[in-house]
Formats: C-alpha cells, structure tokens, sequence
C-alpha cells in the first residue's frame, strides 16, 4: 500500500477575516491536490490566526473567542475533503465543551465525516496561560489508506501514547505542533524520531511558521514539516523522507510505502517492535486501553 502525504508550513500572520484565512487554506489545499497527495496535515493552533482579526468593537481577542469560529472552521474543511477527496488533519483548534477549553486534532473524510482527537498531554503555558484541559480518550482511525493516529506536538514527547497507537494497527503517526522557539521545535523533532525508530511507523509532523503580534504567546513561531522513518536500509539513512525550510511558508510532499514497514518490522537489520520486552513491561498488543 502506497500514498502521498502533504504536510504544511502554515504562515500565520494578521488578518482582517474569515475569509482571508479561507483563501489561505484553499492555496495549501489546492497545491497538495496539484502534486496528488491523499492526505494533508495542518499544524496546531494554525487557527489561531483568526483571533488576529480582532472584535467589532476593535478590540483584541484572547483565547477564550476562539471556540467561537468552531462552525465556520468545520464547514471550511468539511467542503475541503470532500471537493478534493483527500483526508485532511485540519491541524488543532481550540473548543469549548462543557465551559472548557480543549485544544482537539481534526480528522476530516472525502465522505463528509469528522472525526476528533483531543490533545492529551498538556503543556505548562497551555494550562497556566490559557486554561486548556487535557483529553481523556486516546483513538486510532480507519482510513481508505490504512489505520492511523494523530498525536498533537507535546504527545509525541511520550513514548506510551505511540506504543499504544502501534499496538491498535496504526502504521502512520499524524504530528500537529506549535513550538516558539529551537528548544521546543528540536524536543517534538527528536522524540518525532525515536518514536518512528521505536515502533517502526512513519510520523507525519508539521509545525507553524511566521508571527502574530496581537496574539498573545503566538508571537513567535519556529517549526519545519517532516516526513520521519524508521532507521533502516529500505529508507533514507537519517530516516528522514523529506523536511521543509526552516520557518518558510511552504509544503511538503512524499509517498508513504508501508509494506516497507511491514518488511522491517519482520527482517529488518533490527525489529525493534518484535524485540520488545513485555515480560518486563507492559505489552499493549494484549492489554485493554480501557484496562
């Protein structure tokens, strides 16, 4: 099984409305079409672009207004997926459920469905500064193209939430992130990379670039996409497929084969899913995610 995975740099910057970051996302949609790609992937918190917009009253808009384009975003990207026929991870955007603020990974279908993720591992800003509470459900998804899962930035940082997607059939690990500066961008690059050598999966990621004077903690962004696998001889020696200019505005593009991963996995030069000790630590393969 083949397929051609998209993923973008996503410029943020002001904006005056909706419908400027409408045209925006249809230019990234519309040249993953070109270049015949299945899958697109948005980075987290690329909506957070539209607080830049500003009230009515013209004043600034904090976080807490963001839930409030949650409609508008869905139909955006409802009608993306199925005009196109791709499947695309619509990055994060921020929801409120039940008063509280969820930063939540959207899976949309060629066929109309919408399917969510919520972030899991929260980080320090996040909860201190906007208030921002940690999902509870953990999910694989069945695609046209194979089982996936999609960990937002600071999950990937954690190796059990990628165990237990490779242990649920997901061959592809979807990354949305948001990193300010080197530290933070390097952290989720470097686990992005062991957690493929790990599992013997590829991991999708991608991150924001540019600014968002009016945003507060938007105002620096530092990210690159990558298409990440595995550590042996049937891909590239640094296990990277493909990477974009650091900080540009951009997408990048690459074919996905998994039964490469299938062969690794079985006689690859190490089979670092197959040697695992489960009779030293917990085997996912066989216990309940519930358990």
């Amino acid at each position: 099984m083949k397929f051609r995975v998209s993923a973008v740099q996503y410029h943020v910057h002001t904006i005056q409305s909706f419908q400027q970051f409408a045209d925006q996302c249809e230019h990234y949609i519309k040249t993953a079409q070109e270049y015949g790609s299945e899958f697109v992937l948005f980075p987290e918190f690329f909506t957070t672009q539209l607080l830049s917009i500003g009230s009515e009253q013209g004043t600034k808009l904090t976080i807490n207004e963001l839930p409030g384009f949650t409609d508008q975003y869905l139909n955006l990207f409802t009608t993306f997926a199925v005009t196109t026929g791709m499947h695309i991870i619509g990055g994060t955007h921020v929801i409120n459920r039940g008063g509280k603020l969820y930063n939540v990974a959207h899976l949309f279908y060629p066929d109309g469905r919408v399917e969510e993720q919520a972030k899991l591992h929260i980080t320090p800003t996040e909860v201190n500064e906007w208030n921002m509470q940690a999902g509870e459900d953990f999910r694989v998804f069945d695609t046209a193209k194979g089982r996936i899962a999609i960990l937002t930035c600071y999950d990937i940082e954690f190796p059990e939430i990628v165990r237990m997607a490779k242990a649920q059939g997901a061959d592809v690990i979807f990354c949305p992130s948001c990193t300010d500066d080197r530290h933070g961008f390097h952290r989720v690059r470097y686990t992005s990379h062991a957690r493929a050598i790990e599992n013997q999966v590829y991991v999708v990621l991608t991150g924001t670039v540019g600014s968002l004077p009016t945003v507060d903690f938007m105002r620096a962004n530092f990210g690159q996409a990558a298409v990440i696998t595995p550590n042996d001889i049937p891909f590239p020696p640094k296990g990277l497929m493909v990477e974009g200019e650091l900080n540009d505005d951009m997408i990048v593009t690459a074919d996905l084969d998994l039964t490469l991963l299938y062969e690794v996995r079985e006689s690859g030069s190490v089979t670092t899913w197959r040697d695992r000790r489960t009779d030293l630590y917990v085997d996912w393969e066989n216990k309940s995610i519930e358990g």
